[in-house]
């Protein structure tokens, strides 16, 4: 029995009411009593629901199957791309390719709950402040050596070093590992710096977090896809020494062509490999490179055996192939229009409104998803997310949007140009060319500028007006904290409010439900007065998989968990 088991947080009870008082459902009081520290079986036991076979409550993985078959290959088609330092990467893709080589304190499973990987288990103070991560023993690095608490907390204070800029220093816990210098950078934002006794190792398999502020996500922060462990002698690019705690290691890698890995089974010092997490099935893991729209076409013809996503004009041709499974989970995926508030004419809120404005959703959404997703309103918060505010939908006002250019001196109509990549399809662009006819009948004119893919990501944050996908994250607190929150990483609308991170901190602080949800309210609702975002619809997410592919489950930040993945 584990620390984890044993969890008897203060504010357990407080959620043990709410439960029984109707005041959240029991999925939700999984998820927030796993963030406390309760092991995921136990919660599921506490909510009165059937847990999904799972190894063991310390572990992440699905109980053994019986029918594994060891050996063999399996081949993933996605975008290859480079793999430099998984503390700043951009893409989704590139921490596909590395899951296999480098692994999380945490992971975050099919089901959206948050279980122990590296840290075995997780203790937060009563006031969530001091949070107590216990790293697993006997887990070893590629060269050898044992992970230790001391590697972890290299890691982790450099996530919190605001000039690497990690998109990790964007949330919360990692944000609250630092403290204001008084001084101001180049662009006139205050300047920040670790704190000084933010992260200590009491002893070799314990890291200890003294945060500047309540916390709830610590444990779902430590997951995010930018929160790979390195070994603390990494130097980039990650490819030329891939030294990882995973069962597999790099052994190819042609951008834009594959990514190449094979399972280790000896250390660089020549002794055998023993991973941590048990029985490894397969030999070697090939991921190909294909755009998205000809994923699916390359699994039909046998090129490879799943892919990392489905589009959704696609699904009837994937209907059509004999024996694959067709894989759906529903997420917080989106795309957002967005525009950098501090870059003319978009420094002029009215503009920014009269684009919201002249904007329907609900018609971008059925003109390009159809059936499947649902309407989304502009403040990047979806119904999934457990703090969720339903604020009231605006409609849609042309006359009102050529009222505001009018008064911002467009009377006689305005000229912008959006830049998108499609690079999670031509649904993308299909978006920004639904948006280009609703704005024209405000008098906007917008050029929409379609960029390769892969440069797309180059200049997502640096253009005035861009459509930028963004990924699920299992709190929504988690999305604004860093899309949004002045000077966060990830912030490529410029938006910087006080109140507004003021009320988030508050937020991310409440672990009651109901008063949680009353202060998103707030939140929710000064992000969309901003209007700094087109944001239409949460989209659908569906994967494909060959019926020889067996443990390959659709995840809803499209994340390839392959660790326990055989095929037959």
């Amino acid at each position: 029995m584990t620390a984890r088991s044993d969890c008897r947080h203060a504010l357990l009870p407080k959620l043990r009411d709410q439960l029984r008082d109707g005041l959240m459902d029991r999925r939700t009081f999984v998820r927030f009593a796993t963030l406390l520290g309760v092991a995921a079986g136990a919660a599921y036991a506490m909510a009165g629901i059937a847990a999904p076979a799972m190894a063991d409550d310390t572990m992440p993985f699905p109980a053994v199957d019986k029918a594994a078959k060891r050996g063999g290959k399996l081949r993933i088609a996605q975008m290859v791309t480079r793999m430099r330092d998984p503390a700043t990467y951009s893409w989704n893709e590139m921490s596909n390719q590395t899951r296999p080589i480098l692994e999380y304190l945490t992971m975050v499973g099919p089901d959206n709950i948050v279980r122990p990987m590296l840290a075995e288990s997780w203790q937060p103070s009563s006031d969530l402040k001091t949070w107590t991560l216990h790293v697993r023993q006997g887990v070893m690095w590629h060269n050898g050596e044992e992970l230790t608490a001391e590697h972890v907390a290299w890691n982790i204070r450099r996530w919190a070093d605001p000039t690497l800029g990690s998109s990790n220093f964007g949330l919360s816990t990692f944000a609250a590992l630092t403290e204001l210098t008084g001084g101001k950078d180049s662009k006139g934002k205050p300047l920040r710096r670790p704190l000084a006794n933010g992260v200590e190792v009491p002893d070799r398999h314990t890291v200890r977090l003294n945060l500047a502020k309540p916390v709830l996500s610590v444990a779902e922060d430590c997951a995010e896809y930018c929160a790979l462990i390195v070994h603390p002698s990494f130097v980039a690019p990650l490819s030329h020494q891939p030294i990882g705690t995973g069962p597999f290691t790099l052994e190819e890698l042609r951008v834009g062509e594959r990514c190449i890995l094979k399972r280790v089974t000896k250390t660089s010092d020549g002794r055998d490999f023993l991973y941590w997490g048990g029985d490894v099935y397969l030999d070697e893991i090939h991921f190909y490179h294909y755009e998205q729209e000809n994923q699916t076409a390359a699994l039909a013809s046998g090129s490879v055996d799943a892919i990392y996503e489905l589009n959704v004009e696609q699904l009837e041709l994937a209907q059509s192939i004999p024996g694959v499974q067709i894989l759906s989970v529903e997420t917080a995926q989106t795309l957002c229009c967005r525009m950098q508030v501090d870059v003319k004419p978009f420094d002029d809120i009215r503009v920014r409104r009269a684009v919201v404005k002249a904007a329907d959703n609900a018609a971008i959404k059925n003109l390009v998803f159809g059936a499947h997703g649902s309407v989304a309103g502009n403040f990047h918060v979806a119904p999934i997310h457990p703090e969720y505010f339903p604020l009231a939908p605006a409609a849609r006002d042309v006359a009102g949007a050529r009222q505001l250019l009018k008064e911002a001196g467009y009377g006689n109509g305005l000229d912008l140009t959006i830049s998108v990549g499609n690079n999670d399809g031509p649904w993308h662009q299909a978006v920004c060319e639904a948006l280009r006819d609703q704005l024209k009948e405000a008098g906007i004119n917008l050029a929409v500028d379609v960029v390769p893919p892969t440069k797309y990501w180059e200049i997502w944050n640096k253009v005035p007006f861009g459509a930028t996908s963004w990924s699920h994250r299992p709190l929504g607190t988690m999305a604004l904290a860093q899309a949004y929150r002045g000077g966060a990483s990830w912030n490529e609308t410029h938006f910087s409010d006080p109140e507004f991170d003021a009320a988030l901190s508050e937020a991310e602080a409440t672990i009651d439900v109901a008063e949680r949800r009353l202060k998103m309210q707030k939140v929710e609702k000064i992000l969309r007065d901003a209007a700094v975002v087109v944001q239409p619809f949460w989209r659908p997410v569906f994967s494909l998989a060959s019926a020889r592919v067996h443990g390959y489950k659709p995840h809803p930040a499209r994340q390839i968990q392959i660790t326990k993945v055989w095929v037959s």
